[in-house]
Parts: C-alpha cells; structure tokens; sequence
C-alpha cells in the first residue's frame, strides 16, 4: 500500500477521507498546531495530501495570518517532502482563487481573487508550481462549497433554518450554483494518488464539482425531503431586492448563479463521481454508510 501523510486530519475532509480510504493506504497524520515539524520524517512517503489551512473567516482574520498558514506553512512542508524524496503533493485550494462570484468557472479560467484567504491560497499555488520537477508532482485541487454530514459553514446554517422554519421566502429562485459532496471531492483525491503522472492538464489544476449545479429553491426542496419535512417555498414580491440592499452577500449565494465546469479534470483523469447529486443532499442529512 501506498504511504500518505495527510494534513488537517481532524477536518471535515480529512476525517472522512481518514474514515474511507484507511484500508487503501497506510495513512500517516500531521498537524502544524499539535506536532513538532523538525521530527517530522517523511523518507517513506510517497504522496503528501495538504488540507490544513486558514479556510476564510466570517468574524475575519488577519492578511498576516492567511500569509503564515496557507502560504508558509504550505511551501515549508513541500520543501521538505521535496528534499525527502517525496514523489508527489496534492494541495487543497478553492474556487475563491478566481475572484468572482457570479458566472462559469473551467479548470482554464482566469486567477484574480479578492479576498485575502483567495489571495494566500492563489500565493500558494504559484509558489508550489515552482517547485514541480520530474521527480516531484504538484497536483491542485479547487472545489466550491463542500457539503456533507456535518460539514461547518453555510450549508450547516441553512440546514437548521430549514428544520426550524416552516415557511420560507426562497420560492422559485432560477439561479444555478455548484458544490461538491465531500466523498465525490475525496474521490477525486484517491484517483490523484493513485495516477501521479497523466498528461493534458495546464499546471496540474484540477476542478472538483457534483454533476449538476442547484438553485437554492431545488436545494431546499431536497433538504426538506431528507429532514421528511414540511416547508412552504413562497415567492415574496420585493424580499430579494430588500436582501440585496440589507444583505448583498446572503443575497448573491442565495439569488446569483455560479458553476463549476470541472469537464476537462473528468476527462483527463478518466473518472465520474461516485455520487449524484441527489446522493450527497441525502448523506448530508442522513449521514453516510462507509
């Protein structure tokens, strides 16, 4: 079995990628808060899978922070899996490196982020490109929101409105948005593990994305299905315009389109995901048998 060292074990990805794939690879833990990195020995890995970061911060942190956790943090545990012979690093990054919040993203679409988590992950992906030789492969993955049983966030939010609320205003919203089941995304990491080396792909960027984007009126209609509840979607004139004005974020997740074209990674890499989208609403609510 292939060796692993994985990072942010204790996160929602890294529990359940721990939890799916600990009877394919000899996996190996490291964390920068608890573990000492000068002990770290890396001589017998073969493939290091990052995921620890400083995802981006409702309450806000600081560009320092970013700067120290994502950027480097990353390039000192690359260097050193470089230097140990390490033969290939896979980076968690995210769409935020893109910069929009409206639109279609593809794995060729043009970097330009704003925000500062956007801006250290972004630092980070060009940094680790310059790394990448013959002996050392840099694979990047970008996902949308992940969702999944207990995932933190805004899907964990609207999850407990929805089991709390009976009647809601998001009635026949149109818009289109991408995300990715938790096991689709970790799939997609297994197959970078076990295929280093594949050809066609520009600076080994790698989208991860369901099947098919949702609106937040489909969404909720499927949350409610799997909670067996009942709620009324109601179209409320003039409530997304006042949304817009008091709350232009909540307003733009909830009313604005923004998908995630991952064709070209499907193609390259040869694989489907493992779960529908229909799948990975019911194990977010249910949980999974794994």
């Amino acid at each position: 079995m292939k060796n692993i060292l994985l990072t942010g074990a204790n996160g929602f990805i890294g529990n359940y990628f721990t939890e799916k794939y600990k009877k394919n690879y000899n996996i190996e833990t490291f964390s920068f808060l608890n573990d000492n990195f000068k002990e770290l020995n890396l001589s017998s890995t073969g493939t290091v899978v990052h995921l620890s970061a400083l995802v981006h911060q409702m309450g806000g942190a600081s560009e320092e922070e970013y700067e120290r956790v994502n950027v480097a943090q990353t390039l000192e545990l690359a260097r050193k899996a470089k230097e140990s012979g390490v033969k290939q690093f896979i980076f968690m990054s995210t769409i935020a490196v893109y910069g929009i919040e409206t639109g279609v993203i593809n794995e060729e679409s043009d970097c330009n982020p704003i925000s500062d988590y956007g801006k250290s992950k972004y630092k980070a992906e060009l940094e680790l490109q310059k790394l990448e030789d013959d002996n050392f492969k840099v694979s990047i993955v970008r996902p949308p929101i992940v969702n999944g049983y207990n995932a933190p966030g805004n899907m964990k939010s609207l999850i407990s409105l929805v089991s709390r609320v009976f009647i809601l205003p998001f009635g026949n919203i149109q818009n289109r948005r991408s995300m990715v089941y938790v096991g689709n995304l970790c799939y997609l990491i297994d197959v970078l593990v076990r295929f280093p080396i594949r050809s066609g792909m520009t600076n080994n960027i790698f989208l991860a994305s369901d099947d098919e984007p949702l609106s937040t009126t489909r969404l909720i209609e499927l949350i409610t299905e799997n909670l067996n509840k009942k709620v009324y979607l109601l179209k409320i004139p003039f409530f997304q315009s006042f949304l817009k004005l008091v709350k232009p974020s909540f307003h733009k997740r909830l009313y604005e389109s923004l998908e995630v074209d991952n064709s070209i990674t499907k193609k390259v890499l040869g694989f489907e995901n493992l779960y529908s989208v229909k799948d990975g609403i019911q194990f977010m609510i249910r949980g999974e048998d794994r």
